[in-house]
């Protein structure tokens, strides 16, 4: 067996691994608030979040949830909270794309958490920017109420859902809602502010205030079903359209209306038959180092994920340190932006780091970038990137000015951006390469993902520098000892925030996915994105090419 050989499996066993660690938090994530919680929602007649969806969506289409990871880590004194306490994904439902929104009232009865409401938004925000019709499952006790004060009152927590209910309407996005369980408070407003509403007999109830706060508040006796119960707001207030019998009858009404939703104008994206790549996709475990130090040609992975293997690669031999060419994945045109994490040689003979952006490679991916506005081709940045190149050579060469142009290309590009988050993602180099901050329409992590300000080792060396200075300073004597004891401390620290899952929790990135599932998820996205036509020019302000 050659070294290579060697090292494709190793790589190949390590991914495994990791991949292994995510199925297997993925497994106890899908439990939810646990069996005894979802036992109990059954004795009351009722379907979990999770098979709500399994009955909604068309029967042999892929159900991609997002944010599955979210609150992973979080509220530990609180109990926790699985998945934020509900369940988001795009599925297809009656034919037509669509993403869904399930509260989970196995986790502390549905209530919303401060993670609960951003997960919310991200849903409205995909719906929004996709133009996908959203499907809202609601079974939710309202706001939890001992964090109140970081759930309630700014710009982006629980009131921001009802505004956007209202500009999703006004936009002509679809919106429906049907209340499976309870909708309380505040949360009685989602229903009402989609387009149609449907409740489940007995088990669903809408009201602003429970039959014990009215009891407190004007001494009224009354029980919850007369108060907002099916009966009640289908025969008398006119509050909810349609009154269910069950949930898989409230389910089935929804996939009827949603049957009968005409189309409209698409975005216009090219698209072909597909063709299957030539590498199989499960040779990325193999190419994939696990370890940050070691290179590897990003094309290669990216042979295990287009058509026919195939790509126009552009500007070859310049910039080497970014990958950029027109390719397609799953039949759609699409152009790839890529770090290229091997060492290569500039066009002057000189070694360039992998995973670094030089100047050249900043001005060559600002262009491509340029080059697929203009030609409405939608852009995939796959990063594996610690970051711009640093030194007199580059600060004196305009390392900063060539970095520039790349954020302003990406910031006012106006083709989706979809990004994939392989291996590292530092400092500005996350920046450029279409991070979180600049609107990719999905972001997803691979298991080998880490997303930091610089790497770990770096970043824990700086900090012990500046706190041993500090205490110096202060007179104090430090020995080595406690100068190891420290930095070992701040790398705990650091390496723990440098986990996928961490980013994720936090819906840095939407989902930890499947390195051989990367294909799929593109696709899904390129397909959300191709509902929603550009409306914008692109221009890029102050760029100077």
């Amino acid at each position: 067996m050659s070294s290579k050989e060697l090292e494709f499996n190793k790589n190949d066993d390590k991914m495994r691994l990791l991949i292994s660690e995510v199925e297997q938090k993925l497994n106890k994530i899908h439990l939810g608030g646990g069996k005894s919680k979802i036992e109990k929602q059954h004795a009351q007649g009722k379907l979990t979040a999770r098979e709500r969806i399994d009955f909604l969506k068309d029967k042999d289409e892929p159900f991609f949830e997002l944010g599955a990871f979210v609150g992973d880590g979080m509220y530990e004194e609180e109990g926790g909270c699985p998945a934020g306490g509900v369940v988001m994904g795009v599925t297809k439902v009656s034919g037509k794309q669509c993403i869904v929104v399930a509260n989970d009232a196995t986790v502390k009865a549905g209530a919303w958490f401060p993670i609960t409401a951003k997960k919310n938004l991200r849903a409205q925000e995909i719906s929004m920017e996709n133009r996908l019709p959203i499907i809202y499952l609601v079974d939710s006790a309202g706001v939890f109420l001992p964090m109140q004060a970081e759930v309630f009152p700014d710009k982006e927590h629980f009131g921001r859902i009802f505004r956007n209910n209202s500009i999703m309407s006004s936009m002509g996005i679809t919106q429906i809602a049907a209340v499976m369980g309870s909708c309380v408070a505040g949360g009685a407003y989602l229903p009402i502010l989609s387009d149609e509403a449907m409740i489940v007999d007995k088990t669903g109830s809408i009201f602003l205030a429970g039959s014990y706060l009215v009891k407190a508040a004007i001494g009224e006796d009354i029980d919850n079903e007369t108060l907002g119960g099916a009966t009640t707001h289908c025969e008398v207030s006119g509050v909810t359209d349609y009154k269910c019998k069950d949930d898989k009858d409230c389910l089935t009404r929804i996939r009827n209306i949603v049957d009968k939703i005409g189309d409209y104008e698409k975005a216009g994206y090219n698209r072909v038959k597909p063709v299957a790549p030539t590498r199989p996709a499960k040779e990325i475990y193999g190419i994939m180092p696990v370890a940050r130090d070691q290179s590897y040609d990003v094309r290669e992975l990216i042979e295990c994920l287009v058509d026919n293997s195939e790509y126009e690669e552009y500007k070859t031999t310049y910039g080497q340190s970014i990958f950029c060419a027109y390719t397609r994945i799953d039949g759609w045109a699409v152009g790839i932006v890529a770090n290229q994490r091997k060492v290569v040689k500039s066009k002057k003979g000189e070694m360039q780091f992998g995973g670094v952006i030089y100047s050249d490679s900043a001005d060559k991916a600002a262009r491509f970038i340029m080059n697929c506005n203009q030609k409405k081709i939608p852009l995939i940045f796959l990063q594996d990137v610690t970051g711009f190149m640093v030194g007199s050579r580059s600060e004196q060469g305009g390392i900063i000015k060539d970095g520039a142009k790349m954020v302003n290309a990406v910031s006012n590009s106006v083709v989706p951006k979809i990004t994939v988050v392989m291996g590292n993602s530092y400092g500005a180099g996350n920046y450029a390469m279409c991070g979180k901050a600049y609107d990719p329409r999905f972001i997803f992590a691979w298991p080998t993902a880490q997303i930091a300000v610089m790497g770990g080792s770096q970043a824990a060396k700086t900090l012990v520098q500046i706190q041993v200075a500090t205490l110096k300073g202060k007179g104090e004597e430090i020995t080595k000892e406690d100068e190891d004891a420290l930095l070992k401390k701040i790398t705990d620290r650091y390496n723990s925030q440098l986990s996928p899952y961490y980013a994720a929790s936090r819906l840095w990135v939407d989902e930890i996915i499947d390195p051989a599932k990367t294909r799929e998820y593109i696709s899904m996205s390129l397909e959300s994105a191709n509902h929603a036509p550009i409306t914008k020019t692109f221009a890029v302000g102050v760029l100077q090419t």
